[in-house]
């Protein structure tokens, strides 16, 4: 789950970060409102949308007056806003965020995820701040330097202060960056946070550590434990796919491929979408439909990877383990006679009952393409996507 950056603010400040004074705003009018309130005469006018690279898109702009900020809300509220990390037609802005300027002496990098391979979080920080990290990461990785945290011990105050150290700061500065560095620990410990990045974090000429920035994002999974979040929430935000997935409790991830995947078990969709490309194609998506593949389950996900345009083919490769495959294929069948569907449809099954399933599929009225191995369902859900060029 992702928040807005000034949601993100918000809990950061409860943690004794220090950011800047700043308003959400969700009209011209609220805009000029916040205005007021900050009384400064600069202010930042921020789009918030769930993507990085606001700026570069047009949609961060500095105002030195009321009617500056006049002008930009009008221009930035509404606007798609392209960046990098959006789809191509870009995000619409529905809400911006009006914050005080700040007198900015050095831009830094500070951000915490989890290093799969070591299994422990890992704490990194940056001189380069105020730049796309992946681009520094690519061209000069030595600039980043990284601290792994000890789950049982948490980050360590010698470990902050060397992390500012780092950062090449000195004296009273060191001290204050290790405070925020030890307190964003703490957000993203106590928050169950998958994601906290800071960039900018910066060190004003007031000779002040704050964060400039914030992205957020929380662990799905842990969400239960934190009801306050769920108001944060913006589902404007989300694709209409994935959401209408979760709400079916489907684990649903839209790609850019053609070949629709609808698979049980997420190393098997993972193994899937590999078969797919090494036999040329590309998957649509990556869709779990966990352990029971029943024909509610399986006529939703139907409904959700048909809502995709690109996809050209459907493949529907099942392991039947706990599940029996001709139950399995019952649920496909039925499914298909209240989800209408037009395009090729694959069926791979392997498991308990898997040569029963193939004969209900086979003597079955709807046209359903049988496959005997995963590398045949790959070969014919490319074949079909690619109108038979595969």
């Amino acid at each position: 789950m992702k928040i807005h950056e000034y949601q993100a603010k918000n809990l950061l400040r409860n943690y004794g970060v220090s950011v800047p004074e700043g308003y959400p705003a969700f009209s011209v009018e609220e805009a000029l409102e916040a205005y007021d309130k900050l009384n400064s005469e600069t202010v930042v006018v921020k789009a918030q949308i769930h993507a990085g690279g606001r700026g570069k898109g047009g949609g961060v702009e500095l105002a030195h007056s009321k009617s500056e900020v006049q002008k930009i809300a009008s221009k930035i509220l509404g606007m798609q806003l392209v960046t990098h990390q959006t789809v191509p037609e870009g995000k619409e802005v529905q809400r911006l965020l009006i914050e005080s300027g700040i007198n900015i002496l050095t831009e830094l990098y500070a951000g915490i995820v989890l290093d799969r391979v070591k299994k422990q979080f890992v704490f990194m920080v940056s001189t380069e701040g105020g730049v796309e990290i992946e681009k520094v990461a690519s061209e000069t990785p030595e600039k980043i330097i990284k601290k792994w945290i000890d789950p049982n011990a948490g980050l360590t105050r010698e470990q902050a202060v060397s992390l500012g150290k780092a950062l090449d700061l000195s004296g009273d500065q060191i001290e204050s960056a290790a405070d925020i560095l030890m307190a964003l620990w703490k957000v993203f410990h106590d928050m169950d946070c998958s994601l906290l990045e800071i960039n900018p974090l910066v060190v004003t000429k007031e000779n002040k550590v704050m964060a400039l920035d914030a992205k957020m994002n929380f662990d799905s999974n842990a969400i239960f434990r934190h009801p306050e979040l769920k108001v944060l929430r913006d589902e404007s935000e989300e694709d209409s796919a994935e959401l209408e997935a979760s709400k079916h409790k489907l684990n649903y991830i839209k790609l850019d491929g053609n070949v629709g995947c609808m698979v049980n078990g997420a190393g098997l969709a993972m193994a899937t979408m590999d078969i797919i490309k090494l036999h040329g194609g590309e998957p649509a998506n990556f869709l779990d439909v966990g352990g029971v593949a029943n024909p509610e389950t399986v006529a939703n996900g139907f409904k959700i990877t048909l809502s995709d345009p690109n996809v050209k083919s459907i493949l529907i490769n099942i392991f039947g383990g706990i599940v029996r495959c001709d139950r399995v294929a019952q649920g496909v069948i039925d499914a298909m006679e209240t989800v209408k569907v037009n395009l090729p449809v694959i069926v791979r099954l392997e498991g308990t009952n898997a040569k029963k399933a193939r004969e209900l599929l086979n003597d079955s009225s709807l046209d359903f393409l049988v496959a005997t191995s995963l590398s045949d369902a790959a070969e014919k859900a490319v074949s079909a996507a690619t109108g038979g060029a595969s």
